[in-house]
């Protein structure tokens, strides 16, 4: 824990939201796309780093993502080695980031006494920065197995299969009936929540 006292120190604070009179006519993300550094690090100092951590439990993050740790290295600047952090566990924190409901938040230890820390917002940032940055490329497999899998379906657990298969280093081929890959992704879940540019952008990835 970077800052023990950072929870006493500062209050919770999410990241604004795009005015509602912009948003009714473009029905886009709700996030403006920019991320307060200041704030983010003050609100990462706000985790405690609790002995048990329930937010990364089976009460809150059905991932098991390692929020501890990175909460604490996005306080300490350490925005890279966050997101590995983040990756460690996550394939797809830009979607998570940005349509979870947080239960890490409903689990924070904080929130029996105060406002909870604000999981949700760091993670979108710790992800958008590493696409920022140029830290999120391909990553083909150092050697291929020379198996080859069909994954049926270009959804998130059909996307997320398909990447952990590659990873493996077998040849994946995913096939999807609609004309896009995405799935939920891309025709389930509304722009506002989840803009179709973050979709491609992690589709052109994975091919």
């Amino acid at each position: 824990m970077g800052k023990p006292t950072g929870f006493k120190e500062f209050q919770r604070e999410t990241e604004k939201y795009r005015e509602v009179s912009v948003r009714v006519k473009d029905y886009g993300e709700i996030f403006t796309g920019t991320h307060d550094i200041d704030l983010l690090q003050k609100q990462g100092a706000r985790c405690m780093d609790c002995g048990v951590p329930f937010c990364q439990s089976d009460t809150g993050c059905p991932v098991n993502n390692l929020i501890p740790e990175w909460n604490d290295l996005v306080y300490n600047n350490q925005w890279k080695t966050a997101l590995n952090r983040l990756h460690k566990t996550n394939n797809f924190p830009e979607f998570t980031g940005r349509v979870c409901p947080a239960p890490c938040e409903g689990s924070c230890v904080l929130g029996i006494t105060n406002p909870a820390v604000t999981i949700k917002n760091i993670e979108n940032a710790i992800v958008d920065k590493g696409f920022a940055e140029g830290w999120i490329v391909a990553n083909p497999p150092e050697s291929r197995t020379g198996k080859n899998v069909a994954v049926i379906g270009s959804g998130p657990a059909g996307l997320a299969a398909a990447a952990q298969l590659n990873k493996a280093g077998h040849n994946v081929t995913v096939y999807e009936r609609a004309d896009r890959i995405g799935g939920l992704l891309m025709y389930g879940i509304p722009n506002m929540k989840l803009g179709k540019d973050v979709v491609q952008r992690r589709v052109d990835l994975l091919k």
